[in-house]
This record gives C-alpha cells, sequence and structure tokens, in this order.
C-alpha cells in the first residue's frame, strides 16, 4: 500500500525548475519600474507640486492638501498607463502582517455611465472598518470606525492591477492601531534629538536619518508536502516530527550551491522585487537544510520596513509559482536552526554616517564615541524593553537555542573600541581619540593579495553587536514586522541624546568648555552603560548568571517580557519622546498578550486533533498487525521458539501501549489546562497560564509522538517526516 505521504513525496520528487525569463534590461533599468518614484513624479506632476511633494519627503516639510488632487491625478495617469484599475490603501495593522481593501477607478458621470476617477481626498485618507483588527480595547467591536492616512516619504507602488498606497492606520480617536505611525514618530524624535548633538560638531547639520538593512531568513518546502502536514499549515511549524539522521551537522548546506528549484524561485523573486523598487543584493544557503537568506542594500528605517513587508508577502506568492511554501515561522523544525531577521541599524546626517570610525579629525572620533556610547547608553537603560519587543510566541522557540542570541540583551564591541572606551574613563582628556582603520594582513601565499582586517570580529551570539558602521540587532525574529523593534530603538535612542544634550549644556552654562563638557558626560555614561557591554559566550551559563549579576533583565516567559512595556520608565521614554502614550501602550500590551495566548491555544488544538486523528490510529493499527503477528507465530512454532521469535514484536507492542496511553492522557490533559485557561478573563494571567500550563504538555505530548516515529512502521505513518520536508530534490 502506498500512503499519501509517499505520493507527496514523489509528485515533489518529481517537479522541475520553473522556468523564469528575466527581462533583457539590466536589473538597473527596471528597477522599480513598478513605483511612483522621484523620476515618475517629476514626469506625471506639475513642477510647482512635485517640488512641495519633495521638500515633504526629504524635509519633513507640512503636507499641504491643496496638491492632493494634484497628486492624485499624476498617481492615475502613471497607474492607468500600467494596467491598473483600482487602488488600495496599505496599511501594517497589529496582527503582524499587512491589510488591503482593494477599491476600483470608477465613479458615475452623471450621464448613466461611468469614469475612471481618482481624487486626492481618497489617496490622502480613507475610512477602514477597524472592529475586527487587534486594538487591545481602544474600541469597542461595535464602534467600527477608523482611518488610514497617505504617508508621502514611502513610494506608491503597482501590484497585479492595483496602485498601492502605503499609509498609517490610526483609531475614530486617534490612538495608533498600526506598527508605521509610532515608527514615524520615532524617527522624528530620533532626528531632531540627534541633529541637537550633532551641531555641537557640525552647526550645518540639518536632518539625521535612520537606516536600516534588514536579512530576512527563512524556509522552503514542497508545496505537497506541506499540505499533508495540517500542523505546518495551521501553526507554520511542525508540532511533532523525530531529527532526520542527517541534518545540519555536516555544515554542508550553508553557503553551498543553491539547489535549482530554489535558485530559479530566487531568480523570479529578486526580479519582481526589484521592480518594486526592493534592493535585493544577497541570496545564500543558510545553516539548516531547506533554509535561505535575502538581504537588501540599507535603506532609509520607514521605507526598509516597507519593502520588508511587500518582499514576505511577495515570497509567499512567488513561491507558489515554484512549487514551494515559504516558512516565516522562527522555528518551524526542531534539532535545526530557526530563522531570525538581523537588523543593521545606523544613523547617518545629511554630511555622513554618525557611526562610521575612524574619523578624518579627533572632532570626528569624539563624535562617533558620543553615538556609540549613548547608543549603548539606550540599549542598557531599556534592556528589558527592547527584548519585548522582538520577544513573541513564535520568536520564544529560537532566541538562545544555541543557534540564536540569548534572551539577555547585551551589546558586542570588539577589543579595539573596548579598549578605547576603557582608556577613555581614565586618561587626560587631550588626545583620547585616537582610532585606527583596518590593518592589513599579508598571508604566506604570493599569488593572495593582502587582506584588510576590520577593526572587530564578529560575535555571533550577542543579540546587539557593533559590525563596523552600524548595530546589528541579530535577535529580531524572521516572521516579525521589524518596525516593532525599532520605533523602541529610535525613541530609547532619542530618550539618550536629549538627556546627553541637556547635561552637556548644563556644564556648558556653568563655564566648562564644550569639548570638556562632552567629555565629562561621555565619561559618565561610559560608566554607567558598562552592564550592557558583553564581548564573550552569549550562550555559556556563565553568563546568564553574570548577567543577573549586573542587573539586565534574565526572564524567560514570553508573556512576563511584555510587562517591560508597561514600566513606568518605558511609558516615561515613549511619551517625553512623543511615539506613544500610556493608553496606546496598555492596549498594545493587551494585543500582545492575546496573540500569545492565540498562537498556543490553535498548537494546542492542532496537536489535541494531529494525536488523535493520525498518531494514535495508526500507532494502534500498527500495534494491531504485530499482535496478529505474535498470535500467528504461536500457532506455527512451539512456545518456546514462538517466544523467542516474537521478543522484539512484543516489546514494541508493549512500548506503543505504554506510549500511546501517555499521549491520551496527555491530550486529556492538554484540553483541561485550555479549559482551565480560557475561563481567566485577564489578558495577561490568560497568556501566564498558556505560557505556564499549556505550552510545556504540547512539548510532553511530542516527544512520546517522536518516539512512535521511530518504531512504527515508515509505510503507515501518514504524516511526511524531516527526511522528506528538509530535503529539497
Amino acid at each position: 500500500m502506498e500512503n499519501f505521504r509517499f505520493q507527496a513525496v514523489t509528485e515533489a520528487s518529481k517537479k522541475a525548475p520553473l522556468a523564469v525569463k528575466a527581462p533583457k534590461e539590466r536589473p538597473s533599468e527596471y528597477f522599480g519600474k513598478y513605483v511612483f518614484n522621484r523620476a515618475k513624479m517629476q514626469k506625471y506632476l506639475p513642477e510647482d507640486v512635485f517640488q512641495q511633494l519633495t521638500d515633504v519627503i526629504d524635509n519633513g516639510a507640512h503636507f499641504n492638501r491643496s496638491i492632493a488632487d494634484a497628486v492624485a491625478t499624476g498617481m492615475k495617469h502613471w497607474a492607468q498607463e500600467n494596467g491598473v484599475t483600482h487602488y488600495t490603501h496599505w496599511f501594517q495593522p497589529l496582527t503582524e502582517g499587512t491589510a488591503e481593501k482593494h477599491d476600483a477607478f470608477v465613479e458615475f458621470d452623471g450621464k448613466g455611465g461611468m469614469i475612471e476617477e481618482f481624487s486626492g481626498k481618497l489617496l490622502v485618507q480613507q475610512e477602514a472598518d477597524s472592529s475586527s483588527f487587534p486594538n487591545g480595547g481602544i474600541r469597542n467591536t461595535f464602534e467600527a470606525r477608523g482611518y488610514s492616512a497617505w504617508d508621502p516619504t514611502s513610494p506608491v507602488f503597482i501590484i497585479d492591477d492595483t496602485l498601492c498606497i502605503p499609509t498609517i492606520f490610526i483609531s475614530y480617536t486617534g490612538e495608533a492601531l498600526d506598527y508605521k505611525a509610532p515608527l514615524l514618530r520615532s524617527l522624528h524624535a530620533v532626528d531632531v534629538a540627534a541633529t541637537q548633538v550633532c551641531r555641537y560638531f557640525d552647526p550645518n547639520v540639518k536632518k539625521v536619518r535612520a537606516n536600516l538593512g534588514w536579512e530576512q531568513e527563512y524556509f522552503l518546502v514542497d508545496e505537497d508536502l506541506y499540505h499533508a502536514r495540517p500542523d505546518l499549515m495551521l501553526t507554520g511549524r511542525t508540532l511533532m516530527g523525530h531529527d532526520s539522521a542527517k541534518n545540519q551537522q555536516m555544515d554542508d548546506h550553508y553557503l553551498g550551491t543553491i539547489p535549482d528549484r530554489v535558485q530559479a524561485f530566487m531568480k523570479d523573486l529578486e526580479i519582481q522585487a526589484l521592480e518594486l523598487g526592493i534592493p535585493c543584493k544577497t541570496r545564500h544557503n543558510e545553516v539548516a537544510p531547506n533554509q535561505f537568506e535575502l538581504a537588501p542594500i540599507f535603506e532609509e528605517c520607514n521605507l526598509a520596513i516597507d519593502h520588508n513587508m511587500l518582499l514576505m508577502s511577495l515570497m509567499k506568492r512567488v513561491a507558489r509559482r515554484h512549487g514551494f511554501r515559504v516558512l516565516l515561522h522562527e522555528k518551524p523544525f526542531a534539532g535545526v536552526n530557526g530563522s531570525g531577521k538581523h537588523n543593521n541599524w545606523s544613523l547617518c546626517t545629511d554630511t555622513g554616517v554618525l557611526l562610521h570610525a575612524p574619523g578624518k579629525t579627533a572632532e570626528d572620533n569624539l563624535r562617533f564615541v558620543v553615538f556609540l556610547v549613548e547608543t549603548l547608553m539606550s540599549v542598557y537603560k531599556h534592556n528589558g524593553l527592547l527584548k519585548a519587543s522582538i520577544m513573541s510566541a513564535t520568536n520564544a522557540h529560537r532566541l538562545g537555542a544555541n543557534e540564536a542570541p540569548p534572551a539577555i540583551i547585551s551589546s558586542f564591541l570588539g577589543t579595539q573600541l573596548t579598549e578605547l572606551l576603557n582608556h577613555i574613563e581614565v586618561a587626560d582628556k587631550e588626545d583620547l581619540f585616537t582610532l585606527h582603520g583596518k590593518q592589513g594582513m599579508m598571508l604566506d601565499i604570493p599569488e593572495i593579495p593582502e587582506l584588510f582586517i576590520d577593526n572587530t570580529d564578529r560575535n555571533r551570539t550577542s543579540p546587539f553587536a557593533f559590525t563596523g558602521n552600524r548595530f546589528e540587532f541579530r535577535a529580531v525574529g524572521s516572521e516579525a514586522n521589524c518596525a516593532c523593534s525599532m520605533l523602541v530603538l529610535n525613541a530609547a535612542m532619542a530618550e539618550a541624546l536629549t538627556n546627553f544634550k541637556e547635561r552637556v549644556d548644563a556644564l556648558i552654562e556653568q563655564g566648562e568648555d564644550q569639548t570638556s563638557a562632552i567629555i565629562d558626560v561621555l565619561r559618565e555614561d561610559i560608566k554607567t552603560c558598562k552592564p550592557i557591554h558583553f564581548d564573550g559566550n552569549g550562550y555559556s551559563e556563565e553568563w546568564v548568571e553574570e548577567a543577573k549579576r549586573r542587573g539586565l533583565d534574565c526572564e524567560n516567559s514570553c508573556p512576563v517580557i511584555f510587562d517591560r512595556y508597561l514600566d513606568e520608565d518605558s511609558i516615561k521614554m515613549f511619551e517625553s519622546t512623543g511615539v506613544m502614550t500610556r493608553s496606546e501602550l496598555v492596549a498594545r500590551n493587551e494585543v500582545k498578550w492575546e496573540m500569545y495566548t492565540k498562537k498556543i491555544q490553535i498548537e494546542a488544538r492542532v496537536m489535541g486533533d494531529l494525536t488523535m486523528n493520525h498518531i494514535i490510529p495508526v500507532a494502534t493499527f500498527y500495534q494491531s498487525q504485530l499482535a496478529n503477528n505474535v498470535a500467528r507465530m504461536f500457532e506455527i512454532f512451539n512456545r518456546d521458539e514462538a517466544e523467542k521469535l516474537t521478543c522484539r514484536n512484543k516489546k514494541i507492542i508493549l512500548e506503543i501501549a505504554e506510549r500511546t496511553k501517555i499521549i491520551e492522557t496527555g491530550v486529556e490533559e492538554l484540553i483541561n489546562a485550555r479549559k482551565v485557561a480560557n475561563k481567566i478573563e485577564n489578558e495577561r494571567e490568560k497568556a501566564i497560564a498558556y505560557h505556564d500550563n499549556v505550552e510545556p504538555m504540547i512539548e510532553t505530548i511530542r516527544y512520546h509522538i517522536d518516539k512512535l516515529e521511530l518504531i512504527v512502521s515508515d509505510e503507515l505513518w501518514t504524516l511526511p517526516k524531516y527526511r522528506e520536508l528538509m530535503f529539497i530534490r
């Protein structure tokens, strides 16, 4: 008998790479083809309108709604030339995904017919039904009104026949119901605070911009096999499955040759991404089998986040064309590395990068050290909050699993910068900032040119590592909206820089010269933020104990970690920077606890269903086959011979009986634990009950199912196994 699993494996193995016809032009020629970028603005908008709109985008000027109709007309003209018939406000609700409602460019013409129309009013603002989006109690269900408002700083783009307009999403009463609105506020806050500090060194600095370069990790799995795994379909991860004999232990997949089918998918994805203005740069195999990575050139933070959200949606669509499903869950397979989304964050002015060293002058180096140390200060003061910003029910499986940073936020600097900060603490104020560039290294191989070695090595166990001219926040999860962590980091940085300037100005008012005042405050902050600086092995048990001694947040419970949003220091930071209000923070935490509960609840229900409908029937059927075999043996052979011949089968029969009993009891207890937790009205307490009482039961049941997988006949096991799921054929 050939069951569905074997049919799926066979069909998947027959798939040939889908031919991808690349455009004849070079990528630079079709980059941004479906984006209403500056070149298209200049072509389709009146000159005065173009100048006003670019002033809004570049300089944060107030948007004058009087130009909205002209902008909408130009957009519609361009869109219709590209076959567009609909438009949508594209926003990012608190579901971690994106949302859109499509409307056609049609209105009655008053003569019994229709005309294509798109007004400035429709471009700038729309009303959306917000009743079914998470709001944390800000709105009652029967109060449905919400508003989406155009974000001119992120360009409009085309998907299929629809003009997509990036927007914020707020409630009728003005609170943010999305990630973009507070992100934009945080970018404004860090711009203002950083610009003021920059003017100590260069009075001509006009603006500071936060940049982001994300690295998107993901898994691919054959679509046929995906559909044969209800747990993958419904939860994004495998709730059961024994290790494959070979997985990633040979390190042969990492940076290895990309499989043909995957290469075709990547090529197709990159072409479509480049046409949408996403500057794809890097692609490669990641550590685990079937795991890959895509990374773009860095961009302005808001635009980079929009592009990442767009890419995650795009890659799912493209994968289906190639017979794949994309898995963005942080830990879809046990026993191998999970997926993250490293966020490379930096600040730059209209004159240069702030975190770049060494500088051309001592003044440049002093500026670099100021921004370096104030970044450390922001991370130190709000290390628990930063951890909360990347924590989720899915990312909790990955953090600290000897593949990702631990669930303790610390920062790696490397030897040179560590020595520099130590020197600044104790040295005289003259000649404090001697920074060295890359050092040359000659290898004893004449054919190989000289190598230039960076100032710092890398530390893959560090959640927040300095990597040359930026910090790499490695703890962000692969399916997360980057805005969640970036708005916290930007707000914390704005607070730290504001505080820094207030103390420097106070010393200057007391008669101290500017440079001396900056150095005095800098020294204070170097000493204060020392606990966050750690260059060692973040996976070690010793570090956990050391982090506790340093006063860093070592909490592991996801629902409890969310409490950091409501610490008074967190609320003060968000409110003082204008990023979020107390009521918005309270509401978001309600959403976070509710989302955590629902994800674990779904996993528990799927585990129960799979166990009772797949695992137990298969195991008991195989047990019956073995029992029949034992009985027939006693009919054919004498008792002594039969005892010897049936010894192994009887052991398996007994083990199946014992494990199925444990599993059935576990499922019953799991259902009861869910029922108890579901009666809890307080969202925080309910989430904690699911974390403490429900989730551990899922793992216990899994352990015994995975043991059954090893002894039940392979032809009877209905679910594709890891050895089939994790190796693309």
